[in-house]
């Protein structure tokens, strides 16, 4: 019965030629029958829409359509495909345009989501094995543990886009957001939005893509010491702050989509970002907001520390 639901996988690409071939290959290889491929290319010079078009011809699981992207960078991007999905009976898969995806990886996360049931708003999610650009394995991302809560995604993205899959609810929501607000970049905003509403998301410990990185990545690996050191330049120059900044405005214009507890953290957040050091500390404390792991942890605690929330 999974194998026969459909399922939308929007992709994003920009100069993606040396890849790109690859990952589409992966996506043909899914043992699910009904897939349609939805991509926007945000001006691509290089060859990439000429592999497009090659895939376009030979594509026989669903519909493959190409859209002019915005070019206005990656998240919007994967806004613009948001908005031009108008179906409602869909499941729905972010892409990227370098990675690879394992076989199984959207059979899995139906049986994961069918778990929850049709009606409820849920997003599953996984962590990823890591890959350098020649496709030897560099390791894993972060492995995380704690359950998620809306508290947790105020303050930090659970799993990468190309690993989330929405059900039908989840992805509403998500398209009536998208309407009203941009975001900083559509894998947190995801967890956001879906874990503000009251709905589900299923973290799977175990990886189903391989994510490649390479000097072309937007956000490269999350692990090792020059994402901690990416982590720590952020929380110094004030950029994890403006990263808070936009979506706290997100939120906001999408108040009416939340659960009222929600809102009232939000507010609760908004008000303790402007106080004094102790304030700052005590909403963290108190509504027990953390980051998945030890040492990002932490670093959180450092940010309300230097006013850098």
């Amino acid at each position: 019965m999974l194998n026969k639901q459909k399922i939308t996988i929007l992709l994003a690409t920009y100069n993606g030629e040396e890849f790109l071939d690859e990952q589409l290959n992966s996506l043909n290889n899914q043992n699910i029958d009904n897939i349609n491929i939805l991509v926007s290319d945000d001006g691509s010079t290089d060859n990439t829409l000429i592999i497009l078009d090659k895939w376009r011809a030979k594509w026989i699981k669903g519909s493959f359509t190409i859209l002019v992207g915005p070019q206005k960078g990656f998240c919007e991007n994967f806004r613009f495909l948001i908005n031009s999905l108008d179906a409602d009976d869909t499941f729905v898969a972010f892409c990227d345009q370098d990675d690879v995806w394992r076989a199984n990886k959207l059979n899995n996360a139906l049986k994961r989501l069918a778990s929850i049931g049709v009606n409820a708003q849920a997003m599953y999610c996984s962590r990823s094995r890591l890959i350098d650009a020649e496709g030897r394995e560099i390791g894993f991302s972060p492995i995380f543990s704690k359950k998620p809560t809306f508290g947790n995604a105020l303050v930090q993205s659970l799993a990468g886009g190309n690993t989330i899959v929405l059900n039908f609810a989840a992805f509403k929501l998500l398209r009536e957001s998208a309407k009203r607000t941009t975001f900083f970049s559509h894998d947190w905003w995801c967890y956001q939005i879906i874990m503000g509403a009251g709905g589900h998301v299923i973290y799977d410990s175990v990886p189903q893509i391989d994510y490649r990185q390479h000097g072309n990545n937007i956000f490269g690996r999350n692990k090792g010491v020059q994402a901690k050191w990416r982590r720590i330049v952020a929380l110094f120059s004030g950029d994890y702050s403006e990263w808070i900044d936009v979506n706290l405005y997100a939120l906001e214009k999408c108040q009416d989509l939340l659960l009222e507890n929600n809102v009232d953290l939000i507010n609760k957040f908004k008000i303790a970002r402007k106080g004094n050091v102790v304030k700052r500390l005590l909403f963290l404390f108190k509504n027990d907001i953390k980051r998945q792991t030890y040492i990002p942890n932490i670093g959180l605690y450092v940010s309300a520390l230097m006013g850098k929330l």
